[in-house]
């Protein structure tokens, strides 16, 4: 049976509304609790947030439900997603719940759950795990949620962990950091200052509503503005768990996740640090990276879009490096998922050690033109089922045989058709996204 409550990234929804009303919430805690007693007799869980005013109450009914089942929580209060994962594979828990909607805005939340081994849970354990969340909704529940005293010394040990990983200083190096209002807003400008930075922090000044809102990776003009202004050599923008990082290059121009993947590469292969000379990203991944990281005896591999999909594919192949165009890159020596200040401090370092500037290292990236277009939908039906809709697609994919690509898919977190054109020609990409996302929003389901 079809997962109806996890979703590409553990559950998420409108923070008070099923599936994140009170009741779900403390059965996914009482769930989750049964699960990890059949694997530990004394298990501990480690709960973190971002800064969503809803964090704190989901927080506290995941520890009742926990509770509940005789399981100990630690709660490390507002820190990272990759935080959470590293704290959960460093320390004696056997399992790390994260609190968060990523870059959602503020009135959504959502449920991520890592292993003991700091990677996501398999589908097949979040299936059993959801079973057991319905089976107690059906029987009924009375949400008892716990109270929760932050434990300072968590978020700590991430950070020691990120700084224990960078090879250089950054002194007389500046740097602009947009939080985001989010996870990173302590966190990153310390990390950096420890490092000998110069740090400009922007949008560090979360109120519980303002994540995301018009900054961090999703939202770039602050931080663009900002860098030029300020004459810094980098700048980073983080999402609202920071598990992702966009940067920004001296002259303003945006340097994306395809571009940071372009640069690590380049630079693990030189040192040999770079298996097979192999590269896993996403479907979305553009085409320009592609050909360039050919030429250049980098093979790439595409998967499902999801940074938990491209690091099951790392796991299978061996690979030392993947990630997303969206900014999740994973660093397979030092994590386990992606992570917008590990993969800050990588950039940095590259940068620094080559004696260049974000913009020389990705200069000759070629980006072909590429939109994506979000239709909201009411379900979630094959497309290929629906003629108008597989008649566009087809005539796309003929036209642009060998020239381009084309990609239509539903989001994992929300109930949206994704369009995505990719060509060598803008006019072309126009045409055909438009048509294709035209075609949706007249079916059925639109």
């Amino acid at each position: 049976m079809a997962k109806q409550l996890f979703g590409t990234d553990g559950i998420r929804g409108v923070a008070g509304e099923y599936p994140l009303d009170p009741a779900t919430v403390y059965a996914f805690g009482a769930a989750l609790g049964a699960d990890v007693k059949r694997h530990a007799s004394h298990p501990e869980i480690v709960i973190g947030t971002d800064t969503r005013e809803s964090g704190p109450w989901i927080a506290e009914m995941v520890a009742g439900g926990l509770a509940g089942q005789g399981v100990r929580v630690r709660y490390a209060g507002i820190v990272t997603t990759p935080g959470v994962a590293y704290l959960t594979r460093a320390g004696d828990f056997v399992a790390g719940v994260m609190i968060s909607a990523s870059h959602n805005p503020y009135q959504d939340n959502g449920l991520k759950l890592f292993g003991h081994s700091g990677f996501k849970l398999p589908d097949a354990e979040e299936a059993e795990i959801e079973r057991e969340i319905l089976r107690l909704r059906e029987q009924g529940v009375a949400p008892q949620p716990s109270p929760l005293a932050i434990d300072e010394s968590l978020d700590r040990q991430y950070v020691e962990y990120v700084l224990s990983t960078s090879k250089v200083r950054f002194e007389g190096v500046k740097i602009v950091l947009d939080c985001g209002n989010g996870a990173a807003y302590r966190l990153g400008p310390e990390l950096f200052g420890r490092l000998g930075a110069e740090v400009v922090t922007i949008c560090a000044e979360p109120n519980g509503r303002n994540i995301n809102l018009g900054c961090g990776a999703m939202h770039l003009g602050l931080l663009q503005k900002a860098v030029v202004e300020n004459g810094a050599d980098y700048g980073v923008a983080f999402d609202g768990d920071a598990d992702r990082a966009i940067f920004v290059s001296r002259s303003g121009k945006v340097v994306d996740g395809d571009a940071v993947m372009l640069a690590a590469a380049r630079a693990m292969k030189a040192l040999g640090h770079l298996p097979g000379d192999t590269l896993v990203s996403t479907v979305m991944s553009n085409l320009g990276l592609e050909r360039l990281l050919e030429r250049e005896g980098i093979r790439m591999v595409r998967t499902a879009v999801g940074d938990k999909y491209v690091l099951e594919e790392m796991l299978r192949l061996g690979a030392a490096l993947g990630g997303e165009q969206s900014g999740h890159v994973i660093f397979r020596e030092f994590a386990t998922t992606g992570d917008g200040l590990l993969t800050a401090v990588r950039v940095f370092e590259i940068a620094r050690l080559a004696n260049t500037g974000l913009d020389e290292l990705t200069h000759d990236l070629r980006v072909y033109p590429q939109k994506l277009v979000n239709v909201r939908i009411r379900e979630k039906k094959g497309l290929l089922e629906l003629p108008a809709v597989a008649n566009e697609i087809r005539n796309a994919e003929s036209t642009l045989a060998g020239t381009g690509r084309v990609l239509v898919r539903f989001s994992g977190t929300e109930p949206l058709a994704r369009v995505m054109v990719e060509a060598e020609d803008a006019g072309q990409v126009e045409l055909f996204v438009n048509r294709i996302a035209d075609a949706i929003r007249n079916a059925e389901i639109g």
